[in-house]
């Protein structure tokens, strides 16, 4: 075709954007009647999904009654879940534990959804209907989600003019009044991105330095071929991960057959998880048919053994670590435990038997090492003990006043489920998985949970236990309010002022006599703040995982929850994807 005066310039190309029904539609800005150039009505017939799967707590979950209330919505407002801080800062144990058990909750679609059309979208209403966006909470994914839609589907389908990739080339400049031609990019050269390096991060399970992968025009080339339409995937996270792996199982599956409708073709997907969500898609890749059905899985900060931080939580809250957070989690232990217990998904978060051994210390006065557990079985040994203060559940704490108490032969029940969810991810990773993980030491993050002792203020002249006696205490022989600390013997006392009183103060102050205080120490590594370092970095040392870790990102600067905002890890994701995408299968 010709421009006009200008002479031959080519074509330009629209893409398209899909209905509800699944059907292409085109849109495109009139021209100037100077232009006469050709537009293109581009269709790609491949489709290769991308389905992002969240962490714990980041899906909305809703009462599976008739009433489908709000149980945990995470909509925003100003950038922050308000109502949901709101709601559970005044839910003490027993309305959580009521409100938050998995058999009286479902995943909740009608979450928030963004208010603009991106990339292959034409509607922002497929966010909620096609793509399952309002089921993931908006202020921790949706700003990711629309990057990553707009950087697959939303710069056209010639590779040559994608934003992030790049090679050196020396083109012609082109005579006065005649455009630039359409760029084509050749194959067989090697390409950069421009926002990331892989080389600074990638992370090598051996001696010597690891290869970082290197893309390729022919990679781009092969995603052009594809579609790649972004969707989410909820699931109840207070249920367990193999019941969410059950779901997402049929989620691709439903996914896949909705881009097998009017002549396009799709086989597999690829899957983004953040957090427990990469527990979550590692049990769905092993479920008999899955493994084939996906292409490849990019895992952003999963705790991959689990996580000391929650022992901890289930101790002593999370007010200490984060106040604002604390009230929605829990700001204590027995409201954190009250939901934790009855919750199987929370509690295989918990540190695995392949996590480090003697990561729970008791500590003397000095710092001297009184126990260090678990030896190889932190089930039986931590989490199964109800003869031991530091056992992870208080007995008493699964009955709060006015809940729905949870007996220990049901708590016991789910710590078996989680042992055995555990042993089924053991080493098992799908073949082409890429890893991105927190390992900033300015991040403080917990690699072990360490009580240190302390004397009291004595309440009488008894004298006191020895260290390995308090050690070897029960539950009713510590004083515990679920924060620190714990005391040993005493009570609480009371110095009246009298004075204080006249004027109308405080007429008594309370303080705590006891033998011996016990306390849970801060964070003593790196990491992202939740994930340790060790945790966050075991898929490239596990066994049988050998081949399966294509590439694995050691990185920093992000904390875990809002990792997905961070750039770097953004297009160390988009680079995943990418080499996915070059070795996914083309359905035909």
């Amino acid at each position: 075709m010709s421009n006009g005066d200008n002479g031959p310039v080519g074509h330009r190309d629209a893409g398209a954007l899909f209905g509800n029904s699944g059907n292409p539609v085109f849109e495109w800005t009139l021209s100037a009647t100077t232009f006469d150039d050709m537009v293109r009505l581009v269709v790609q017939d491949k489709i290769l999904p991308v389905i992002f799967v969240p962490g714990i707590m980041g899906s909305n979950l809703m009462s599976n009654d008739r009433s489908r209330d709000k149980v945990w919505r995470l909509d925003t407002t100003a950038g922050q879940p308000l109502g949901l801080a709101r709601r559970m800062s005044f839910s003490g144990p027993a309305t959580r534990q009521r409100r938050m058990h998995p058999a009286r909750t479902a995943v909740d679609p009608r979450g928030s959804i963004p208010g603009r059309a991106v990339g292959s979208v034409s509607s922002r209403t497929q966010y909620r209907d096609e793509r399952f966006w309002g089921e993931v909470s908006e202020g921790s994914y949706h700003s990711f989600l629309l990057w990553l839609e707009e950087r697959l589907n939303g710069q056209g389908v010639n590779p040559a003019n994608w934003q992030d990739f790049y090679y050196t080339a020396v083109s012609a400049i082109p005579e006065p009044g005649q455009r630039r031609p359409e760029l084509a990019l050749p194959p067989g050269i090697p390409m950069r991105m421009r926002a990331f390096d892989p080389v600074w991060y990638v992370e090598s399970n051996g001696p010597g330095h690891a290869v970082a992968e290197s893309i390729a025009s022919d990679d781009l080339i092969k995603r052009a071929k594809f579609r790649m339409p972004v969707y989410a995937c909820g699931y109840n996270w207070l249920d367990s991960n193999s019941a969410a792996a059950e779901r997402l199982g049929n989620r691709i599956e439903a996914v896949i057959a909705a881009n097998n409708r009017n002549g396009f073709k799709c086989d597999q997907v690829i899957l983004v998880t953040h957090s427990m969500g990469g527990l979550v898609a590692r049990r769905c890749a092993a479920m008999a048919g899955m493994k084939d059905r996906i292409a490849g899985v990019v895992h952003g900060v999963m705790p991959a053994v689990g996580a000391a931080v929650a022992y901890r939580r289930c101790k002593v809250g999370m007010r200490d670590e984060s106040f604002v957070a604390g009230l929605v989690i829990g700001s204590n232990g027995r409201e954190v435990t009250a939901v934790f217990a009855q919750a199987p998904g929370a509690l295989q978060l918990l540190p695995t038997g392949e996590y480090q051994a003697g990561w729970l210390k008791i500590e003397g006065v000095d710092g001297r090492e009184v126990e260090s557990l678990p030896a190889s079985d932190p089930y039986g040994e931590i989490y199964l003990r109800r003869d031991r203060w530091w056992g992870l559940v208080r007995p008493e704490w699964l009955r709060p006043q006015g809940g729905r108490p949870v007996s220990w032969n049901e708590y016991a029940l789910n710590i078996s489920a989680a042992k055995e969810f555990h042993e089924q991810i053991r080493g098992h990773y799908h073949d082409a998985t890429y890893v991105y993980y927190g390992a900033d030491r300015n991040i403080a993050s917990f690699e072990r949970v360490r009580w240190q002792m302390k004397q009291g203020m004595s309440p009488d002249r008894s004298p006191r236990p020895s260290e390995q006696q308090v050690r070897d205490l029960r539950f009713d022989e510590v004083r515990d309010s679920g924060s620190n600390p714990l005391y040993v013997g005493g009570q609480t006392e009371y110095l009246h002022n009298h004075a204080g009183a006249m004027w109308g103060g405080a007429a008594a102050s309370a303080y705590e006599t006891s033998y011996w205080e016990i306390s849970v120490a801060g964070q003593d590594g790196g990491g992202d703040g939740t994930v340790p370092t060790s945790s966050g970095r075991a898929p490239l040392l596990a066994a049988g995982a050998a081949g399966c870790i294509r590439q694995q990102f050691r990185m920093g600067g992000f904390e875990h929850e809002p990792s997905y905002k961070n750039q770097q890890a953004q297009f160390a994701t988009l680079f995943s994807i990418q080499k996915i995408a070059a070795v996914a299968r083309l359905a035909t």
